[in-house]
């Protein structure tokens, strides 16, 4: 069989990851890296938006209890996607260029397989799944029409976030940020257009979407061929269960990561229905407002983690190469920068929470009350979340799947989970709020002890590298 060169052979120059100054790296690539992040957030910020406008909130909260399918899919493709670009970059920084390639091929195939996996479960399973994500009867002819619909883009995201991290990783972020921004800029456009002029309703939000993915697929299916020090062929794409094993152990703390996520949206949803009825608020308040916050605080913690997982090929590429004093400057001046981003957006939360629920819709005080109340308690931390997020991007990054792990369970699933189902009982609806900044405590403080250990190690191997050297 001929095979079919899908790259230009520049292997040989040196990556820039691993000579660019440091400032200048973490720079270059955190903006297009904040852009991409941003863009994805955009995309269930819109609809919620749109559809707080033309529908209203049982609309929202139709979004809301999909969004576990989205967070299904993003596990999984996130895993795949983080697990390959940090075996190309490792290996790239080790000189084995033949072996990031089968990577490459090796990552696509189990990005495609992972987008139709949640196309399959969510299509023959819909209703019932929507139940279990804490659906009412009065949101669920809205959420089958979302749901429905939105499911087809799946196949193409998956995809299209593994080239994205691939493009990065071949020293080209800004063609990856372009991509994603296109792909925005459509759903933007079709939003209105499909629920103002078409009155298509959630449906046209859904469509809109797709359509936005899409064209970012397109887009980024496109530059492959032309990578410069990735280059890969047919044979590549032979699947072979040990690359399969290593993508899927580096990449799976961002696959629990997701996952915590999921559960947690599945645990908050249906604590906001049981405790929300209890209260004056009742159910489908509380269930359209967290699901609002949530989108609201993903805006801002897409600065957050558009910095930190833009590190992911520095940090792989340069432990690989061995240059540790490189990885320890990058992780102070990635904390430095993260904690500037996160006060601007804590103060910008705390001084005008009506002013940002207002652009989802104007609805009664009491709607207003809650969606206040919700905001200022669920993001009073936000300033020292790049911790925990930066923590996860190193180990993973290097190979040290671990300590990823135990980062990627501790906020969720061992100190979020635990404290909804718990605290409710004793102070209601109000409980459900309290219940982030006090897991974020416990997880910052379990991801700065790990962090400071990884920092003295870090300098202990310089030292040796300098000694051998």
């Amino acid at each position: 069989m001929a095979e079919i060169s899908m790259g230009t052979d520049i292997s040989k120059k040196e990556n820039i990851l691993g000579t660019e100054k440091i400032g200048k790296l973490l720079l270059r690539f955190s903006i297009p890296g904040v852009v991409s992040m941003l863009v994805n957030s955009i995309y269930n910020l819109v609809d919620q938006i749109f559809i707080g406008q033309g529908v209203g909130y049982l609309g929202n909260a139709a979004t809301n209890v999909n969004f576990p399918f989205v967070q299904m899919m993003l596990a999984l493709s996130i895993m795949v996607a983080a697990g390959t670009a940090a075996n190309v970059g490792l290996n790239l920084g080790k000189k084995q260029e033949e072996e990031a390639d089968h990577y490459v091929g090796t990552g696509f195939i189990m990005a495609l397989t992972s987008g139709l996996l949640v196309l399959a479960l969510g299509e023959i399973f819909m209703e019932p799944l929507l139940y279990f994500f804490g659906c009412t009867d009065m949101v669920l002819p809205y959420a089958l029409d979302y749901g429905r619909i939105v499911l087809f883009g799946f196949p193409f995201v998956s995809c299209g976030i593994l080239m994205s991290d691939l493009i990065r990783a071949d020293g080209q972020p800004r063609y990856s940020m372009i991509a994603m921004l296109t792909g925005a800029v459509f759903n933007i456009i079709f939003d209105p257009v499909f629920i103002f002029i078409f009155h298509w309703g959630v449906k046209g939000a859904a469509l809109a979407t797709i359509m936005g993915q899409i064209v970012t697929f397109l887009i980024n299916i496109r530059k492959m061929p032309h990578l410069r020090t990735i280059h890969f062929h047919r044979k590549d794409f032979l699947v072979k269960f040990a690359r399969v094993k290593q993508i899927i152990l580096i990449g799976m703390s961002a696959f629990l990561t997701q996952t915590a996520g999921l559960i947690g949206h599945v645990v908050l949803n249906n604590q906001a229905v049981k405790y929300g009825a209890m209260s004056i608020y009742g159910a489908e308040i509380p269930l359209t407002c967290f699901g609002i916050i949530m989108k609201i605080n993903q805006i801002m913690m897409s600065f957050i983690m558009g910095i930190t997982t833009s590190t992911q090929p520095i940090f792989s590429y340069n432990y690989g190469a061995r240059k540790y004093a490189r990885i320890r400057e990058l992780i102070k001046k990635t904390g430095m920068v993260t904690f500037t981003v996160g006060v601007i957006g804590c103060f910008i939360f705390q001084t005008f929470p009506q002013q940002i629920i207002n652009i989802f819709g104007q609805e009664s005080e009491l709607y207003n009350e809650f969606a206040v109340m919700c905001l200022r308690n669920m993001t009073i931390l936000i300033f020292v979340m790049g911790i925990p997020m930066m923590a996860g991007t190193y180990f993973q990054s290097v190979g040290k799947p671990f300590k990823a792990v135990i980062l990627s369970l501790s906020r969720q699933i061992i100190f979020q989970i635990p404290i909804m189902l718990i605290l409710p009982i004793y102070i209601g609806i109000t409980g459900v709020m309290y219940t982030y900044p006090l897991a974020d405590i416990a997880s910052i403080t379990l991801a700065t002890i790990l962090l400071a250990r990884e920092l003295k190690f870090l300098r202990k191997m310089e030292n040796e590298e300098a000694v051998r050297v």
